[in-house]
């Protein structure tokens, strides 16, 4: 990515030079990883239809505030092989379990990585540089994630910007992050928004989707997807109340690849 003036200006970042390129190392695949298979349940399951996601090996959660302080090791010991926790909103908001759960994933060595929950009313710019005053760069850590979504019963913001300031506001946060990060960011998405903004013309990076009806391959008409958010109602052990079940698109000799060359 080349440096940009109006980042260097804006978001005061140290240095804007391309990111790391990573590699997988050893002469033919990275060491496997080891996987554990999902013990979890479902306050309200949905009946599948044919390809569920049980079809995929690895599986995660995402967190934020409402489920409190994780019990990780327990967590991790059940299945929970990665996790994307809420880490900031907007450009004044920082969850407040986001510190306690970064640190005890980390310890228990579940992948983890931190998402940004989009403000419809504040500049990509600011909200870029909130992410990254609270969002540690540290090492082995999963990219950065952009959560995009419709936010009608926000009490401060139901904007609904066009379609192409959507992308160019995304834009400008995904090359933020990218160029302090050093990692390609994902992008999270919801089926009327992706659809809506045609969140696909942003490029090629890895797409989280959430679907808990049917396979991400019908409701976002065979749009390439990497994380599948595929029930808002799990029932994990180590974690308080509900927590949101997701998959990893490939295989476990996928998913030893996709960290690796992920990971710093």
């Amino acid at each position: 990515m080349r440096c940009t003036l109006f980042l260097l200006l804006i978001l005061g970042l140290a240095s804007c030079g391309a990111p790391r390129q990573q590699s997988v190392r050893g002469p033919d695949r990275p060491a496997p990883v080891a996987i554990t298979a999902p013990n979890f349940g479902d306050a309200d399951p949905h009946d599948w239809q044919g390809q569920s996601p049980r079809a995929y090996p690895v599986h995660g959660i995402d967190t934020s505030r409402w489920q409190g302080d994780v019990d990780w090791p327990t967590a991790k010991a059940n299945g929970v092989n990665f996790a994307f926790l809420k880490a900031t909103e907007g450009g004044d908001i920082v969850d407040p379990a986001f510190d306690a759960n970064w640190r005890g994933a980390l310890r228990a060595g579940v992948p983890v990585g931190a998402y940004h929950f989009w403000y419809h009313c504040r500049p990509a710019a600011e909200q870029a540089r909130w992410f990254i005053r609270h969002v540690p760069r540290t090492k082995g850590a999963l990219p950065p994630v952009l959560d995009m979504e419709w936010t009608p019963f926000s009490p401060t913001c139901t904007k609904r910007p066009t379609a192409e300031t959507v992308r160019r506001e995304a834009r400008i946060f995904l090359d933020a992050l990218e160029a302090h990060y050093g990692q390609r960011p994902i992008i999270y998405s919801t089926p009327d928004f992706f659809d809506t903004n045609e969140m696909w013309k942003l490029g090629s990076y890895d797409f989280w989707l959430r679907t808990v009806a049917g396979h991400p391959r019908d409701t976002y008409g065979g749009q390439h997807w990497t994380f599948w958010q595929y029930s808002g109602t799990g029932l994990v052990p180590g974690v308080r109340g509900k927590a949101d079940l997701n998959a990893f698109a490939g295989s476990r000799s996928a998913w030893t690849a996709w960290l690796a060359a992920r990971q710093r």
